[in-house]
């Protein structure tokens, strides 16, 4: 594994105080290798460049007890390009690994870590807002198309009603997909296509919803727009991720979070920047800002009192418009270890450290092949083009008749 930078319980507010937590924030401990700004120090003209801060994904290799969070989104409903909506990765040194939300636009940024599809395939919702599960079908049918070999698996919360529980939203979500669905069945393998759900209480307290390979997640009740969000903590190897889905503060979080190593909830922006920004009247802004949702200084509140070795905000817009007014109103009720959540943001955690640093990934990723190679069709579906339909078809077989002869030759095909 080559060497990160090890910020010991200190990692960095953003890119504006950056140079700030370096150096230590509050008299928190820090440790820099080298301290240059941008990495170690280049002694040769043809020599390497050092260790930066920077994360390049698929190039390294986690330790045997040691976690690499990745914010895969960190906005709002109306996703942008440069943040989509809500998405964590929680990667283990075991080799497994769970999505946390998939919100809207948050697949590009997955698809960019070039990670195969066979190994992202378990996803937990806090909750079934559009920006919590709105790309879901880009997972879905993206996966399926480009090298999944297993169904998805869904984990997600009840609600107060059947009709409002996961498993009738993934069922109903088939449906509406139908059209989709049926035409990839005719050609392609159907596995990848399914989705296994797995619905539990979103009442139960501290409720077991997962165990696996040492791996235990819990879930407990948040309180957000209506019955059925719920908030995750994951616990392996002794460290505790907790990853809060959209709730008001709540006795739930302030007790199941107390002391976890990494503390996630939203920081909803505050009433102003929702007029100024974000196109709501100043009745809807207070009552969303500071009732549907958690305001900065509520989150402050929360974390000066869960004491987290860092605590993680997010589901806020984070750019120089909203940066430092955020920043300074969490601040106002909360002094501790601190991130405020960007997409592509990286977190190492170990027992004896939390690192923080930025994906370097490319914007145009292909597909990456897994251990499984990927199957070849079912053909349990007809052809879902009528007679009707194929017989407005342009016969141009004989311009790809040596193509395809070639092809056929090559991978042993009759």
């Amino acid at each position: 594994m080559t060497r990160r930078r090890t910020m010991r319980y200190t990692v960095t507010v953003g890119a504006v105080a950056l140079g700030v937590c370096l150096f230590g924030y509050l008299g928190w401990e820090t440790t820099v290798p080298s301290a240059n700004a941008a990495g170690g120090v280049v002694s040769e003209r043809t020599g390497t460049a050092p260790d930066r801060y920077v994360y390049y994904p698929g190039t390294e290799e986690l330790g045997a007890e040691e976690i690499r969070l990745i914010a895969l989104g960190t906005g709002m409903p109306a996703a942008r390009r440069g943040q989509a909506a809500t998405c964590w990765l929680v990667e283990l040194g075991n080799g497994d690994k769970f999505l946390f939300d998939i919100g809207t636009g948050a697949n590009a940024n997955l698809s960019a870590l070039m990670i195969p599809f066979d190994f992202t395939k378990k996803v937990f919702l806090t909750h079934l807002h559009t920006d919590h599960w709105g790309d879901l079908p880009g997972l879905w049918a993206g996966g399926w198309t480009s090298g999944r070999t297993a169904p998805l698996e869904i984990w997600g919360p009840s609600g107060a009603t059947k009709e409002m529980g996961t498993a009738y939203a993934v069922e109903h979500f088939l449906k509406a997909y139908n059209w989709d669905r049926m035409t990839r069945l005719a050609n392609l393998a159907s596995a990848p296509g399914k989705i296994t759900v797995h619905e539990f209480d979103y009442t139960a307290e501290n409720e077991i919803v997962y165990q696996e390979n040492g791996v235990t997640i819990r879930s407990f009740p948040a309180i957000h727009a209506g019955d059925g969000a719920v908030s995750f903590a994951l616990e392996w190897k002794g460290m505790k991720l907790v990853i809060g889905g959209d709730s008001m503060p709540n006795t739930w979080y302030r007790k199941y979070a107390t002391n976890a190593d990494v503390a996630i909830h939203e920081a909803f922006m505050t009433p102003e920047l929702l007029v100024e920004f974000y196109n709501q009247s100043p009745t809807t802004a207070l009552g969303v800002g500071t009732y549907v949702h958690t305001a900065p200084q509520a989150f402050g509140k929360i974390m000066s009192e869960v004491k987290p070795k860092l605590a993680i905000a997010y589901h806020f817009f984070n750019e120089a418009g909203t940066h430092d007014i955020m920043l300074e109103a969490i601040r106002e009720t909360y002094d501790g270890p601190l991130s405020l959540a960007e997409d592509m943001l990286v977190w190492n955690i170990t027992k004896d450290g939390i690192t923080e640093r930025t994906a370097v990934s490319p914007e145009d990723a292909w597909g990456v092949k897994g251990p499984n190679p990927p199957p070849d069709p079912d053909r349990t579906v007809p052809d879902q083009l009528s007679e009707e339909m194929l017989a407005g078809r342009w016969d141009v077989s004989e311009v790809m008749a040596e193509m395809i002869q070639e092809f056929k030759a090559k991978h042993g095909l009759q």
